[in-house]
């Protein structure tokens, strides 16, 4: 009796295995025929949206779908987008967040929130008069109204899903339609551009991996660093700001790579007719790489993220009449885009103090002559370029700290060991600036400014 059980046990699980293999190559063998593509791709993209998880970006999606569809072009519609994209983001902050950086379902859902709220603004744009609208509007409103395969397309394109870039909807569309080519009518002559930013990108992979057992955020917290001389610890976080961004920097050139091999990338001629591939860049190496100034890292840095913010964010806030207010809550909006730890708000906080004394200094030395004479002496050009970039660096490396270490208790004794020395010099140089300009400026370059 047990023996015959058993082989009827056998059988049956034979027979369901059997049955299992061929339905699964017969049915994946036939769809992925149909959709023109291999099994093997299909097999990857089935696992990847049998993710547990996946459910946090398709309610999102369908209901973003949902308010376009049902609230339509209105100021209702983005306010409603702005506020449910970003609480929900926040909420999965809340419940997901630890000490540590987290690569969760979060991670990807940032890039989206921004994606899906872009979207919402473009399409409220799209039902605007053209006349009304600036260039750079008219150029990401949305005139049809997309359809749901339409906004999944774009959400989920595999090319900038996990970590960015963020494009438009319009600039998405423009790659269906097969328009995003060197060669109309033809596939993108990309591999070789892809294949640059691909191998710039693994440079600094490389980089950081051989770097990365040596300069680490940990190092900063222990009685180590503490116990060694105040110009060691300054030192030690002039070169892990620096080197701590090539992580990112390491990202984003090999998505760049991918957008560039579709084709997203493709932004057109430069007057000599040669093909442009920036539309994805999320980086200028160079820039980034020989900067002394603050804002050209900012500006060589996340520069889709940084687009992206300046264009749905702060622009929109021009009714407030204030620069440096619409500047300061952007920089807000940024960093709990990032999260909810407290080190976000000190790193971007650290920003928006950074930018404004850079600005004043740079307005000193443009219309004082004595500076002015002095910044323009050639022999002194490359000791100028030293002092910068150590202060560049230094003051990016200890805004970082804040960044990467997330929470009050750890940046708040780091920054303790070196005695608050970015926020007392950047505090310090923004009450005494507007008196030395005043001192230093004569009054026909004031009366000449004003005018």
């Amino acid at each position: 009796m047990a023996s015959a059980a058993e082989g009827d046990v056998g059988t049956v699980a034979e027979l369901a295995r059997v049955l299992r293999w061929g339905f699964e190559e017969l049915s994946l063998n036939k769809l992925a025929t149909s959709l023109g593509a291999s099994e093997q791709a299909l097999r990857l993209i089935i696992s990847i949206f049998m993710g547990n998880q996946l459910y946090h970006s398709l309610l999102c999606i369908m209901l973003q779908f949902l308010i376009l569809r049902l609230m339509g072009r209105t100021v209702t519609a983005v306010l409603t987008t702005y506020c449910f994209q970003m609480a929900y983001l926040l909420a999965g902050y809340y419940y997901t967040a630890t000490g540590n950086y987290d690569i969760k379902w979060t991670m990807p859902h940032c890039v989206l929130t921004l994606k899906l709220i872009g979207l919402a603004v473009d399409y409220f744009d799209g039902g605007k008069d053209q006349n009304s609208l600036s260039s750079e509007q008219q150029k990401y409103a949305i005139r049809g109204v997309p359809s749901l395969l339409e906004v999944a397309g774009f959400s989920y394109f595999y090319g900038a899903f996990l970590v960015g870039p963020q494009f438009s909807m319009n600039h998405y569309m423009k790659l269906v339609r097969g328009e995003l080519t060197d060669i109309p009518g033809k596939i993108p002559n990309s591999t070789i551009p892809a294949l640059k930013r691909l191998s710039l990108g693994l440079v600094y992979l490389v980089g950081y991996t051989l770097l990365s057992p040596h300069i680490t955020e940990d190092y900063l917290l222990t009685e180590d660093y503490e116990n060694h001389p105040f110009w060691f610890r300054c030192v030690y976080m002039l070169l892990w700001g620096k080197f701590v961004l090539y992580k990112y920097v390491t990202c984003w050139l090999v998505t760049e790579g991918v957008c560039i091999l579709t084709g997203l990338g493709f932004s057109g001629f430069d007057e000599r007719g040669k093909a442009m591939w920036d539309a994805c860049a999320n980086m200028k190496v160079w820039l980034f790489e020989t900067t002394p100034r603050f804002t050209g890292t900012i500006a060589s840095f996340n520069i889709n993220t940084n687009a992206w913010v300046a264009r749905y964010f702060f622009k929109r806030l021009k009714f407030l009449g204030n620069k440096e207010l619409s500047q300061g809550l952007s920089l807000l909006f940024l960093a709990l885009w990032h999260g909810l730890h407290s080190g976000y708000l000190v790193c971007f906080q650290m920003e928006f103090l950074i930018v404004i004394v850079e600005r004043q200094a740079a307005s000193l030395i443009q219309e004082s002559p004595t500076l002015s004479n002095l910044a323009s002496i050639t022999v002194l050009q490359p000791f100028y370029y030293l002092v910068q970039q150590t202060i560049h660096w230094l003051f990016m490396g200890y805004s970082m700290t804040a960044f990467c270490l997330f929470t009050w208790d750890k940046w708040f004794k780091v920054y303790k060991s070196i005695y608050f020395l970015g926020h007392v010099f950047f505090l310090s140089l923004l009450f005494i600036l507007p008196y030395v300009h005043k001192a230093m400026v004569p009054r026909k370059e004031k009366l000449k400014k004003m005018g």
